[in-house]
């Protein structure tokens, strides 16, 4: 566990501290990943800025573990008060509620949408040796593999390890997941050309797209990347099916009062106007994706679990 504290919020005016009194100590954000990946930097980004408007200072814990489901569990099991949130994710929230055989919670109830931060579109990748420039081409070449190609993941029950599974579900055809400890290890082995497919984030993707050590497929997203703004989406190459982004929002506890919520999500929304905090995030291969409301984060939140369940169902995906 890493703490650390944000003093932005103890400069804010004392208007920031209306609404009830609420915030009237310093607020917990609990990151279910250790430090150092995209979910601590989007966090500490978001945060400060929200400190600054809260008028009190935030409280970073990273709690890694079990695909996030550590963290969330400390967020799911605190005082329904608004002083204790979760940046969760397409990982942490919808695939680890899906493949882990017991929740120490109900994801559906546990927690209280506030709203998105951002998404990042995940990007099909391919070693220069696969003879593969589209997704078309990528099928008639796991067809004619002997033995069948493979594709790497972060880990069992990773998003990277659904991704995979949903491109070979799309495209028909038979695919060996080769999982690995982490996104790097992953990316090391493709590099190397061990492993000839692999599916994730674009942020630690591209430097190797752009000097030719990959060869980038399609942007499994639904609208291209302004920074690989010639690369097809993967509906445009004809596999509308085929989606993964990896998103990362905010939440509080379950039953936490409206009122709290409502404040936190017009406070959030705020500091992602920001244009210097869009600027760092668009750098980052994420682009910022504000929720209308905590009822419109909700309602996408069930699709996507709704959208990924047959996927991993089908894939026979389980972490005992």
């Amino acid at each position: 566990m890493r703490r650390r504290l944000l003093l932005a919020g103890v400069l804010a005016a004392p208007a920031a501290r209306a609404q009830g009194g609420y915030p009237d100590r310093p607020i917990r954000l609990v990151i279910p990943w250790p430090p150092g990946g995209t979910n601590d930097i989007i966090g500490r980004l978001v945060t400060e800025g929200m400190a600054a408007r809260l008028g009190q200072p935030v409280v970073i814990e990273n709690r890694g573990g079990a695909g996030g489901m550590l963290g969330s569990e400390v967020v799911a099991k605190a005082p329904a008060d608004g002083h204790t949130l979760l940046l969760g994710g397409s990982g942490s929230l919808t695939i680890t509620s899906l493949v882990q055989a017991r929740l120490p919670y109900d994801v559906a109830t546990a927690f209280a949408p506030i709203g998105m931060m951002a998404q990042g579109p995940n990007v099909i990748v391919v070693h220069p040796s696969v003879p593969a420039t589209t997704l078309r081409e990528l099928q008639a070449a796991a067809r004619a593999a002997q033995p069948s190609l493979s594709y790497a993941s972060p880990g069992v029950g990773s998003t990277g390890h659904a991704a995979g599974a949903m491109i070979a579900q799309a495209l028909e055809v038979e695919m060996d997941h080769i999982p690995y400890r982490g996104t790097g290890p992953a990316l090391n082995d493709v590099l190397a050309g061990r492993v000839p497919v692999f599916t994730n984030a674009l942020a630690p993707m591209l430097p190797h797209v752009q000097s030719g050590a990959l060869r980038a497929i399609a942007i499994a997203g639904g609208r291209r990347s302004a920074a690989l703004p010639a690369l097809p989406t993967t509906a445009e190459a004809g596999f509308p099916q085929i989606e993964a982004s990896t998103w990362f929002a905010l939440l509080a506890t379950g039953g936490t009062p409206p009122e709290r919520v409502a404040r936190l999500h017009a406070v959030l929304n705020e500091t992602l106007a920001e244009p210097e905090l869009r600027r760092k995030l668009l750098d980052g291969g994420l682009e910022v994706e504000p929720s209308e409301s905590p009822a419109a984060f909700e309602a996408y939140f069930a699709a996507d679990r709704a959208r990924w369940a047959p996927v991993v169902r089908r894939a026979g995906m389980r972490v005992e």
